[in-house]
């Protein structure tokens, strides 16, 4: 193959337009006639059907990545069968991809010069890398944030979980499905004050309600 591609990353926190972005960059391509492939991993079990929907409302069919799906494997087989393959693949919650999916992407923009474009979360709720997110930052080509703004005014990096009454929860599993009923946008400094009120509240002998 004689073109050239490149693996992109672009990441940001939850409710920063991820997905509507990779939807209008998909019917970009529809318009200007370009060929392209969008995948999403199975784990985000919110879609019963095969698409990626944003909350705006607009959506596109996908083909699902499961966990030992090979994506490499995915792309050989289209060649194979049809002599061509996509200009241009996108893929949703690319945070939850395996180290190696990530390598297997690689080496499709490496070897049939498709331009992939991943789109995720950089972390989890405990601010830790996700491990398709730590392995895009290792070797993705470009790697863009798509930035939102906390309540307070300053930029958000945090996803914070938290339970039916807004308190944040720092322990459990990291892959854990939700909307706003389970996840806030905030900034550093707003999730790390709400975490201190939380212990100090914690640690009160009554609750203020009662003084």
């Amino acid at each position: 193959m004689n073109r050239i591609g490149k693996l992109y990353f672009r990441y940001g926190t939850m409710g920063s337009a991820k997905t509507a972005m990779l939807l209008t960059t998909a019917y970009n391509f529809e318009e200007r006639g370009l060929s392209y492939l969008c995948f999403k991993p199975v784990v985000d079990t919110r879609e019963k059907r095969n698409v990626i929907h944003s909350r705006i409302g607009i959506e596109r069919e996908c083909r699902w990545i499961y966990h030992d799906t090979d994506l490499f494997g995915e792309v050989r087989a289209i060649f194979e069968e049809t002599l061509s393959v996509p200009e241009w693949i996108l893929i949703d919650e690319a945070q939850f991809l395996s180290e190696q999916q990530v390598d297997q992407l690689a080496r499709v923009v490496d070897d049939y010069g498709i331009n992939v474009v991943c789109y995720g979360l950089r972390t989890d709720f405990r601010t830790r890398l996700f491990e398709g997110s730590r392995r895009l930052f290792e070797i993705a080509d470009s790697i863009d944030e798509v930035k939102s703004t906390c309540t307070c005014g300053r930029k958000t990096i945090v996803n914070a979980r938290i339970d039916g009454q807004g308190q944040i929860i720092t322990e459990g599993a990291q892959v854990e499905i939700g909307g706003n009923d389970r996840y806030m946008s905030v900034c550093r400094k707003c999730w790390s004050n709400k975490r201190v009120e939380q212990r100090r509240r914690d640690t009160l002998p009554f609750s203020p309600e009662e003084v």
